[in-house]
C-alpha cells in the first residue's frame, strides 16, 4: 500500500495542494520528491492515488490520477461507548478501534469514571483517528462524539439493535450478528449496580467477556473485534 496522506477538502482527479502538518510530514519528515506516488484520502470513503508535482516549504502540489473505492469498512454501524482510560491508554484505545473498523466512539461519564475529555482533548483524539486511518487503510474516519453522561446515553432513542453492555457477571454469550450494534464498556471498577439496572430497563443486553476482569481498553477492543472481524 502506498504512503497515505489525509486532506480535509474535496478531492477529484486533477491538481490539488496539500498544506499544514500533512505537507510537513510528506516533505520534511518523509522527504518525498516530485514524481513520487502517494495516496490521498479525505474521509469520504474513497482514496485518490496521486503523483507529487512540486515540494515547497509550506505546501506540496500533487496531481490526483484517479479515484478508487476499496471495500475496507465493516459494512454496518458499530458504535463503542466507554470512559476514556488515563494517559496514553486513551490514544491506544482509539487507534485500535479505528483499525478494527468501529464507526463511532462515544466517551462516557459514569459514576466511577475519571477522565472527562474537553473539546481540545477530543480534537487531539480525532487526530489519532486520522493517523490510525492512514496506517490501516481506512477511508472513512471513525467519528468521535461529545462526552455523554451514562444515564442519558443508555436511554437514547436509537435504531441500533442489539445494544450490548459488557459487565463482569454471568451475562449472555456474544453472538456476532453483523448488524448495526452499540456496545458499552464501563470504567475501572465497572458500571455501578444502579447503572447496570438502568441499562437493563432501557433494553440493553448484559454480556460477559469471561471470568477475568479486563481493563477498559482491553474490554472495548475485545468486544469490537468479536463483532467486526469476519472470524
Amino acid at each position: 500500500m502506498a504512503d497515505r496522506f489525509y486532506i480535509n477538502s474535496a478531492l477529484a482527479a486533477g491538481p490539488v495542494t496539500l498544506q499544514g502538518p500533512e505537507a510537513h510530514h510528506l516533505a520534511t519528515v518523509r522527504r518525498f520528491r516530485p514524481g513520487d506516488p502517494v495516496v490521498l484520502f479525505n474521509g469520504d470513503g474513497r482514496e485518490y492515488p496521486a503523483a507529487i508535482l512540486d515540494v515547497g516549504r509550506k505546501s506540496v502540489s500533487l496531481q490526483v490520477l484517479r479515484v478508487e473505492e476499496p471495500g475496507r469498512e465493516v459494512g454496518f454501524r458499530l458504535e463503542v461507548a466507554a470512559p476514556l482510560p488515563k494517559g496514553d491508554r486513551g490514544d491506544f484505545l482509539l487507534e485500535k478501534l479505528t483499525e478494527l473498523g468501529v464507526t463511532d466512539f462515544v466517551p462516557l461519564q459514569t459514576e466511577r469514571s475519571v477522565v472527562h475529555p474537553r473539546d481540545a482533548k477530543l480534537e487531539r483524539l480525532q487526530r489519532a483517528v486520522i493517523e490510525a486511518s492512514k496506517q490501516c487503510g481506512r477511508n472513512v474516519l471513525m467519528q468521535i462524539h461529545p462526552l455523554a453522561k451514562w444515564d442519558d446515553y443508555c436511554r437514547r432513542e436509537t435504531q441500533m439493535k442489539p445494544r450490548l453492555l459488557a459487565h463482569p457477571s454471568d451475562g449472555e454469550s456474544i453472538v456476532a450478528s453483523r448488524e448495526d450494534t452499540c456496545i458499552a464498556v464501563g470504567p475501572e471498577g465497572g458500571f455501578s449496580d444502579r447503572e447496570v439496572e438502568a441499562a437493563r430497563s432501557a433494553g440493553w443486553r448484559i454480556v460477559s467477556l469471561g471470568p477475568r476482569v479486563l481493563r477498559v481498553e482491553t474490554a472495548a477492543i475485545a468486544l469490537a473485534a468479536l463483532l467486526a472481524l469476519k472470524i
